[in-house]
């Protein structure tokens, strides 16, 4: 029989499946259609209204794109909507942060040393920052502000750099940097689902009413898809780093965050423009790498409180769910002996090892009781940890971890 933990895992690694998949298709038809724009050329011969064709050639068979400014004088019978990618991307991330981050809240969330917050109000800043950022951001593109896209965008990374260090001072490290990329994302999804389509819907009823479209709603779209570009690869980064501590653990992960942002913005520069002319602009590697070099250097300021804080801090009520659940003193020393060398503050297994893996710390009775979860469903019912049983961690130690937790009554 399997319990609820474990139930409760696979459902959330289902999530984060589809997630990945929708997201790839996403981020894949992003791609495809700014390079094609990019490279479209022009033609005397083309039909009326049209700016710009490609050939192209792929699996074997010959495509060719035509592009209309504004639509084709005879609306087509079928026509290709580009935008379940974007939705499912986004409501299966939702549904991957109320998961991990609204349901696990007292470990993943909330940073008590940071905030302290019920995990109703986690929760509701989590909300409400995804709400009221792409409110503002959307009255920003609305304003006169639109009619100088680049001050537009600088004004929006400021905002991202703000939003970083604010998430910073409430979440964890994790949660911070997560709900960044959630707040990047929900921008991008709300650009298609409230000005992209919407406009492009308004282009199709005048078309089929035979009255001439106006051209202002692809403009308005096209501010929008430049937006999503550009934002598209510090999403990536942002959604990834939740499985590295040199990204997320340190005192400076909302200045590395930000940096990521500008990183986007040069390696697309580079990809937008070779598109364009067929040579990108090599000076935009240089600025990459030199950020990535700034990045790393920052890394290295980790934001972990010490041990001797650790062990003075109070228990939350969530981990005295489990320091005071039967069984607990052994687990605890077998976490001690089988884990703690390597998900240390300061780890000893080996010298080339700097950080702990993925930032889980087991130091303390208060660390081992707050990743009591995680523990069981890494050690106890799984071999997933120590990898390859390194430190010849046996059943019965397993056993004890099995007992420990479910004693704690909460599967």
């Amino acid at each position: 029989m399997f319990d609820a933990v474990i139930l409760w895992d696979w459902i959330a690694f289902s999530v984060r499946w589809l997630h990945v998949i929708t997201a790839m298709a996403w981020i894949g038809a992003s791609f495809y259609f700014i390079a094609l724009d990019l490279m479209l050329k022009p033609n005397p011969a083309l039909p009326k209204g049209a700016s710009g064709e490609e050939w192209e050639v792929h699996g074997g068979g010959f495509y060719h794109t035509i592009k209309y400014m504004v639509a084709p004088e005879n609306m087509p019978e079928h026509l290709t909507w580009h935008k379940w990618q974007s939705y499912s991307t986004w409501l299966s991330g939702a549904a991957l942060l109320m998961i991990i981050y609204w349901v696990g809240g007292e470990i993943y969330l909330i940073d008590t040393a940071k905030a302290d917050l019920a995990l109703w109000q986690g929760i509701l800043i989590s909300a409400g920052s995804l709400t009221i950022g792409w409110l503002a951001y959307d009255a920003m593109c609305k304003s006169k502000l639109a009619e100088t896209p680049t001050l537009l965008m600088l004004l929006l990374f400021i905002i991202l750099v703000i939003m970083s260090w604010g998430y910073n001072q409430i979440f964890t490290g994790r949660a911070a940097l997560l709900h960044l990329g959630a707040f990047t994302a929900t921008i991008m999804t709300a650009n298609v689902f409230f000005q992209i389509m919407p406009n492009q819907r308004i282009v199709v009823e005048d078309l089929k009413a035979g009255r001439t479209p106006d051209a202002k709603y692809g403009k308005i779209a096209k501010v929008r898809s430049t937006h999503n570009n550009y934002l598209t690869l510090p999403v990536v980064f942002l959604m990834l780093s939740n499985h590295y501590p040199l990204a997320f653990a340190t005192e400076y992960s909302w200045i590395i965050a930000s940096l990521i942002f500008l990183t986007g913005v040069t390696i697309r520069h580079y990809f937008n423009t070779m598109h364009r002319t067929g040579s990108g602009p090599h000076w935009t590697w240089a600025v990459t790498v030199l950020l990535m070099i700034v990045i790393a250097w920052l890394s290295t300021a980790n934001m972990w409180d010490s041990y001797e804080d650790a062990e003075a801090r109070a228990l939350t009520p969530y981990e005295q769910t489990f320091a005071q659940a039967e069984g607990f003193d052994e687990a605890h020393n077998v976490v001690l002996g089988r884990c703690s060398m390597c998900h240390s503050r300061e780890p000893s297994y080996s010298d080339s090892l700097l950080w702990a893996p993925r930032g889980v710390l087991l130091d303390t009775p208060a660390d081992v009781a707050r990743n009591a979860r995680a523990i069981y469903v890494q050690s106890g019912v799984s071999h997933a940890m120590p990898p390859a049983n390194l430190t010849a961690m046996t059943d019965e130690d397993r056993a004890t971890i099995v007992r420990w937790y479910r004693n704690a009554g909460t599967y």
